[in-house]
């Protein structure tokens, strides 16, 4: 049997429970609409939340590294362009020597071909010396011994894992191929240094290997930057499903919990009102 109490208000302390679940939910649906989030931090799922933190590290890290890759595709670019102007420099620089190893080439034509040769020297020097981006260089230059760096190594992944990439001394090749006039005057010396073993040929083929090898830099940087990128596309994916929050449906949510707020105030304001109803019986 129910008692009647002015000292108890069953009905009121059980509408403001209800009440006051509704507000709580409330509360955290207006957080996710309001954040994005379903977790937006700790208090919200702490596993999750620390789940979370740590991907969005791996993703910070991994985009640092495609940076410093992109700083790497830049500097490669530039390397490659330049060696590509030594190696076709070198190509007439040959046809030149070819000409110095015919012993019917003379006085007056000799001198011009050796000035045709030294001419086209310096131009190779400026493309060695001018192969840098953002002031690095990966062939050193011909003013300084600083031709050559053995390896550098860039950063690739979100663990600090690297790539080497190898150098090639722009100094050794100018200084190789520097010849003298002593050396350009006589048709057999000259022709010495273009035979298949010769001091040019030996330069000519090591531009070209070079050449292969920042090649393949350019084609690895250019994979590891495109893998990152999907790798880090992959995790955001992962990441969203962790923690995002479902508008439409939290949308849907929060108008379900305001009606349930008006009708919660309104059965407490009622609950509130019973032991009113008590005076009537003193009547």
């Amino acid at each position: 049997m129910a008692v009647t109490s002015i000292n108890t208000n069953t009905g009121a302390m059980i509408a403001l429970q209800s009440l006051e679940t509704t507000q709580q939910q409330l509360a955290v649906t207006q957080k996710q609409i309001s954040t994005g989030y379903r977790v937006a931090d700790s208090t919200d799922d702490g596993a999750a939340y620390a789940i979370a933190q740590s991907v969005r590290s791996t993703v910070a890290a991994l985009t640092s590294a495609n940076q410093q890759l992109g700083n790497v595709q830049g500097l490669l670019s530039t390397t490659q362009s330049g060696l590509n102007n030594v190696s076709n420099m070198m190509t007439s620089m040959r046809d030149v020597l070819v000409k110095l190893a015919d012993q019917n080439v003379q006085g007056t034509d000799r001198t011009n071909y050796e000035q045709q040769y030294k001419s086209m020297l310096t131009n190779l020097r400026t493309f060695v010396d001018d192969a840098n981006y953002n002031g690095k260089t990966l062939i050193g230059n011909t003013k300084t011994s600083n031709g050559t760096f053995g390896r550098i190594a860039v950063s690739r992944n979100e663990v600090g894992g690297t790539y080497g990439i190898a150098t090639f001394s722009g100094s050794a090749l100018y200084g190789s191929i520097a010849f003298t006039s002593t050396q350009l005057s006589g048709a057999t010396t000259v022709a010495a240094l273009i035979t298949a073993s010769g001091t040019f040929i030996n330069q000519q083929n090591s531009v070209g290997k070079e050449l292969n090898t920042i090649g393949s830099s350019i084609n690895y940087v250019n994979n590891q930057v495109t893998y990152n990128n999907d790798k880090v596309s992959a995790l955001n994916t992962g990441l969203g499903a962790l923690v995002d929050a479902d508008l439409a449906q939290e949308s849907a949510k929060l108008t379900a919990l305001q009606i349930r707020q008006q009708l919660g105030t309104q059965a407490l304001s009622m609950a509130n009102q019973a032991p009113q109803t008590l005076l009537s019986l003193f009547k």
